[in-house]
């Protein structure tokens, strides 16, 4: 009896499996597809060269002045646009914790609203804004105020930066400071702290993680970008993206191409250890 019954439920946890791997399967042949199958690509033209010899000339070409130029210039920028992101998104994201359900979420549909729009649009209009003759400087000369010469400069990259990126940071710290238990707060209130001690020794503290998920979420995109430092910067100012866009598309050098990009993905792959390492249990995650 107790061998029968073990065989129906092994025969059900069977059919479970089954049906999960089943009902996964689209995800899985899209990964493998999308996903799998270019990484493969960038490693395998990454390691040969023209004639089909394996070689690290590709990787090590990142050290020459031109492209380490512009590593260094697209991980400085990065790293600012990160920072600025930091410093709007903790605090909003901390009113928007404290605030009411239906408020907060309002609040936070209208960060995510312009997501929806095309994100080469959103940059589009940014350039609109910035440039010599743009909104903002028409609206400084009406005022007889001098003009603001942003376009095509490191500040018009990460105000684009900043933009774009902005929302990613405010949610995963959004999220965290959600879980927060008030009762931990009120109880420490109740031991005579104050804000101050409550926002040093509790808050931020049990925000880490959130945090540190907001980074990655806005630094390796930002480090990898060339549409907007290609609008925002025009051709005077190459960062890493643009140089590894220009190889693919105009130069034809998928070789270089991928192993620049094997580089960048070092970077961002250290960035994603770093997270895990932080976020073990997924407390920053988005969902």
């Amino acid at each position: 009896m107790t061998r029968s019954v073990n065989d129906n439920n092994r025969k059900l946890n069977n059919r479970r499996n089954f049906g999960t791997i089943l009902m996964g399967s689209p995800y899985l042949v899209w990964m493998a597809v999308f996903i799998i199958v270019p990484l493969f690509m960038i490693l395998y033209y990454g390691l040969i060269d023209r004639d089909g010899h394996f070689t690290f000339a590709n990787i090590m070409a990142i050290a020459s002045p031109v492209h380490s130029k512009a590593l260094w210039l697209a991980i400085l920028l990065a790293i600012i646009a990160t920072a600025i992101c930091l410093l709007l998104a903790y605090p909003l994201a901390f009113i928007l914790s404290r605030t009411t359900l239906k408020r907060s979420g309002f609040v936070i549909l209208l960060f995510i609203l312009p997501m929806w729009m095309n994100f080469l649009l959103r940059t589009l209009a940014w350039q609109a804004l910035l440039e010599k003759t743009g909104v903002i400087n028409n609206i400084l000369a009406f005022l007889r105020l001098p003009p603001l010469n942003i376009i095509n400069t490191p500040a018009a990259i990460v105000f684009g930066m900043v933009y774009n990126f902005l929302p990613f940071m405010i949610l995963p710290i959004y999220n965290s400071l959600l879980k927060i238990d008030v009762n931990v707060v009120n109880a420490a209130r109740d031991l005579g702290a104050g804000n101050i001690k409550i926002l040093q020794k509790i808050i931020f503290p049990l925000s880490i993680p959130g945090i540190i998920s907001g980074i990655t979420m806005v630094f390796v995109p930002a480090l990898t970008t060339f549409v907007i430092s290609k609008i925002l910067g025009g051709s005077k100012i190459l960062l890493i993206g643009n140089v590894i866009e220009e190889e693919f598309t105009h130069a034809g050098n998928w070789h270089l191409g991928s192993g620049l990009s094997i580089v960048l993905m070092l970077f961002i792959v250290i960035n994603m250890i770093a997270s895990s390492i932080f976020d073990k249990n997924r407390e920053g995650s988005m969902l």
